[in-house]
């Protein structure tokens, strides 16, 4: 789908998931607002929306991370 990201990564456990969260929207934001040439980036915009859903993956990650590159 076009309106949304899917992503498999691992998170060391001394990391919050809100945290890493937090972190990859804020940067990848700013550097989409570099590659597009935005100067302001997007402030007092919206640009990810304000959840995320996280799971937790183990014998199937095979099949999630088949999912996520189709």
């Amino acid at each position: 789908m076009r309106d949304h990201v899917h992503m498999c990564i691992s998170i060391p456990p001394k990391y919050a998931v809100s945290t890493v969260v937090g972190y990859l929207k804020g940067k990848s934001v700013m550097a989409i607002a570099r590659h597009f040439g935005r100067g302001k980036n997007f402030t007092g915009e919206v640009f990810w929306a304000r959840g995320y859903f996280v799971s937790t993956v183990g014998l199937d990650e095979a099949m999630v991370r088949t999912y996520i590159r189709n």
